[in-house]
Formats: C-alpha cells, sequence, structure tokens
C-alpha cells in the first residue's frame, strides 16, 4: 500500500476515534494555517538550501553541505514520535531507502525532538537513515516551515498526552509543516512539498520519479 493510501486510511479511522469536537478544532488549525498563507514563504524549487547543521540522534553534528559532496539529499521534516502521521511517513520513507539510494540520493529527515526523543523515534521506526533534531526550531525557521499550534489545540493536544514541551524542550509550542525536498549537490532545491494539512505528506514514489 502506497505511503498515500496509509495515510488516508488511518485519517479515516481517526475521525471515528475522535469524533466531534476534536476534529472540528484541527480542521479549524488547517483552515487558519491555509488563510495565513505561510507556504508562500517557504522555500521552494529553485531556491537555495541554506547551510544545516544539526545533531543526529546520538548527539553528532551532521553538516548536510558535507553529505551533498557526495550526493542528492531528500530532506523530509516530521512533528515528532508522538505523531501517528509522522511515523507511517518514517517508515514508508525507510521501505524506499535503497531505492533513493540507487537513485543517488541520500535521505535525511529533521525533526524538532531533543536527542533523546530522536533515538526514540528512530528505534522504534527501525530507521537507517539520519535522523536530525532542530531544537528551537532554527532551520525550519530559517526555510519558513515553522507554525505555532492556536491555544485551542494546544489544549486538545494536552488532552491526548501530547507534551510537546518535554518532547520538544521549549515552551514555544511550534512544530514544522508537512514539507519534503529533493536537493541537487549544488544546493539547488529541485522538488518540493509543502502541506498545511499535517494528514498528507510526500509519497516516496513522487520522490523517486523526480530523482
Amino acid at each position: 500500500m502506497s505511503l498515500t493510501a496509509q495515510l488516508k486510511e488511518f485519517a479515516a479511522a481517526s475521525i471515528k476515534r475522535h469524533p466531534g469536537e476534536a476534529q472540528t478544532i484541527m480542521k479549524q488549525a488547517i483552515d487558519d494555517l491555509v488563510a495565513s498563507e505561510m507556504i508562500q514563504k517557504a522555500l521552494k524549487t529553485g531556491d537555495q538550501l541554506p547551510e544545516i547543521v544539526l545533531g543526529n540522534a546520538l548527539g553528532n553534528q551532521v553538516n548536510v553541505n558535507d553529505i551533498l559532496k557526495e550526493s542528492k539529499v531528500v530532506i523530509a521534516f516530521y512533528r515528532g514520535n508522538w505523531c501517528p502521521y509522522c511515523n507511517i511517513q518514517l517508515r514508508a520513507l525507510q521501505q524506499a531507502v535503497p531505492e533513493f539510494e540507487a537513485k543517488g540520493a541520500k535521505l535525511v529527515v529533521i525533526g524538532p525532538e531533543l536527542p533523546d526523543n530522536s533515538l526514540t523515534t528512530t528505534e522504534k521506526n527501525e530507521l537507517t537513515f539520519e535522523v536530525l533534531s532542530d531544537i528551537d526550531m532554527i532551520v525550519v525557521r530559517s526555510m519558513n516551515l515553522v507554525y505555532q499550534l492556536p491555544t485551542a489545540l494546544q489544549e486538545l493536544y494536552e488532552k491526548f498526552g501530547i507534551d510537546l514541551e518535554t518532547n520538544q524542550g521549549n515552551e514555544n509550542q511550534e512544530l514544522p509543516i508537512a514539507a519534503t525536498y529533493v536537493v541537487e549537490q549544488n544546493g539547488t532545491i529541485s522538488y518540493h512539498f509543502l502541506e498545511e494539512d499535517y494528514k498528507l505528506r510526500a509519497d516516496p514514489q513522487d520522490i523517486l520519479n523526480v530523482l
């Protein structure tokens, strides 16, 4: 089953698990994000990737520019190990790693989690690629991919047992939008996927089609 189909199936089941007000709050948050037009300012195809140097799940510094010296890079952003849509996405990306590499691309995933939580994400989903911690949203902010959760959604997440402050190590209540890029070795973005709706992600097959 494709990633797109998996996400659609999970979203349909989620509506049954959390009907009524919860759905209204989550939909309103997406609608407000669309209305803000923040995606218009995000990096897109043709733009240059900024320098990215972040710690990985083991706390070691990784410079994406160093990876670009050897291959193209696929960069995907995720929200956290608490997000089921992100975990479905990460597992689908893991399955596609051999195909990415056969086409001369390395996969790097970036999230706002503290390194310990990134390690949990890596182990839980049996990931073999770099999972980098963008603490305080430094990279996503430079790429105009970050937004702050509205109060109603913060309160709903708390009811769900989601503690962003503990997960991310800050009080900002911010998350990255669903974004995926293919970056050429010269640092130019050759593909972008940007989506306000967190339930939608770039399908690995679409990424492979542009590599």
